[in-house]
C-alpha cells in the first residue's frame, strides 16, 4: 500500500469521523439525569448559570438545582480570555471540569487568569458539533486547538477523567462536567523522547542521522519507537558493541543505513491506537510494514516481529506508540 493510498484512507477516516460528530440528536435522547425539556442559553450562560449547581431544567423558569459539582473556576477562565463569544457562536460540545478539578492544579476564579497557556487549556475541553454521551465511542478526537483527546466510552472517561455529569443541553450544543483539567501536550515529538530515559539511544540515533528538526518540526507523524533494549539487542544481532559502531565500522551500516533504519520507524500521518488495522502500510522511507492487531505487533520485511508494548503517547506535533524491537528495511 502506498503513502498517498494511506493518507487518502486517513483522510476518509477523519472525514467520516466529522461527519458523525456534527450530526445533532432529538432532545429525548437526552440522558434522564438533566430533564433539558428546552435548552435557552448557549454554553457560556449555561455554564454560568450552573455555578451554584447542575440545572435539572435548562428551560425552566423556576430553574430548580442538582447540589453537586460547581463551575465558576471554568466560567472565570472563559471570561478571561475572552473565549466566551466562541464558546456561543459555534456548535460545540464542552467537557467542563469542576471547580474542584480546577483546585487540584490550585486554579480558583481569582488566580486562573494567571496560568500559562490558558486560551490553549480551554480549547482542549472543546470539539466541533453536539455529541451526546450516546454518540461517544472509543476513540481519539481533534478538539478545536487542534491537538487530540482520547474518548473512552467504556470507562465513561476522557484523558482519564470521568464524565460525572452528561448531556447538559445549551442552545449551541451540549456540556459534559469532568473531574479533571485537560492538558494539552506541550513538548514535541524528540522532546517527549528526551524526557524518557528509556529512549535514550534512539535519541543518539536520531542526532547521529540529523533527524532531530525533522521530527520535532514535522506536524502530523506517527512514531514507532524502540526502546534502549530494543537497541542493544539489535546491536547484538548484529555483533556490534555500541551505535557508534553500527554506523562507523567499515561493515557496519553507514549514516546513510541508519537514516533508513530511522525512517522506517516513521509513518505520515497521526495513526493512534484505535486506528490501526491488520495489513500494511507504507513508511516515511517508502518501504512497507505490516500491522497484526492481535499482538499487536509489527512485522518488518525481513519477517521479525515487534510488539507494540505502549500506545499513543502524545506530541504537539504528532503520536508516538512504544515497541520493543527495532524493525529493519
Amino acid at each position: 500500500m502506498k503513502l498517498k493510498t494511506n493518507q487518502l484512507i486517513w483522510s476518509a477516516v477523519l472525514t467520516i469521523f466529522a461527519l458523525g460528530f456534527t450530526a445533532c440528536a432529538d432532545l429525548e435522547e437526552v440522558s434522564p439525569t438533566f430533564d433539558a425539556e428546552v435548552a435557552l442559553y448557549d454554553i457560556p450562560t449555561t455554564i454560568d448559570r450552573m455555578q451554584n449547581g447542575i440545572p435539572s431544567n435548562a428551560g425552566a423558569a423556576n430553574e430548580r438545582r442538582n447540589p453537586g459539582p460547581t463551575f465558576s473556576t471554568f466560567n472565570a477562565a472563559l471570561g478571561s480570555t475572552g473565549l466566551a463569544s466562541v464558546f456561543s457562536r459555534n456548535d460545540l460540545t464542552a467537557f467542563a471540569p469542576t471547580d474542584a478539578a480546577f483546585a487540584e492544579l490550585g486554579l480558583n476564579p481569582g488566580n486562573v487568569r494567571n496560568q500559562p497557556g490558558l486560551r490553549e487549556i480551554l480549547l482542549y475541553h472543546v470539539v466541533a458539533g453536539t455529541v451526546l454521551s450516546t454518540d461517544l465511542t472509543n476513540t481519539f478526537v481533534q478538539t478545536v486547538n487542534g491537538q487530540f483527546i482520547e474518548i473512552s466510552a467504556d470507562n465513561g472517561t476522557i484523558n482519564g477523567a470521568e464524565i460525572v455529569a452528561a448531556d447538559i443541553r445549551a442552545r449551541n450544543g451540549v456540556i459534559h462536567a469532568i473531574d479533571a483539567v485537560l492538558l494539552p501536550p506541550s513538548q514535541n515529538i524528540v522532546e517527549v523522547a528526551l524526557g524518557n530515559e528509556n529512549f535514550s539511544i534512539l535519541v543518539e540515533a536520531v542526532v547521529a542521522a540529523g533527524f532531530v528538526e525533522l521530527l520535532a518540526t514535522t506536524n502530523d507523524l506517527t512514531v514507532f519507537a524502540p526502546t534502549n533494549d530494543a537497541f542493544v539487542d539489535l546491536l547484538g544481532e548484529l555483533g556490534f558493541d555500541s551505535l557508534e559502531e553500527l554506523i562507523d565500522e567499515e561493515d557496519g551500516i553507514g549514516l546513510a543505513g541508519l537514516q533508513g533504519v530511522l525512517a522506517y520507524h516513521v509513518f505520515a500521518g497521526r495513526v493512534f491506537s484505535t486506528d490501526l488495522s491488520n495489513g500494511t502500510i507504507t513508511m516515511f522511507l517508502g518501504d512497507e510494514m505490516t500491522v497484526d492487531v492481535s499482538g499487536p505487533s509489527l512485522i518488518d520485511q525481513n519477517d521479525r516481529t515487534s510488539g507494540i508494548v505502549a500506545t499513543d503517547i502524545q506530541a504537539t506535533n504528532g503520536v508516538i506508540h512504544v515497541i520493543d524491537k527495532v524493525i529493519l528495511p
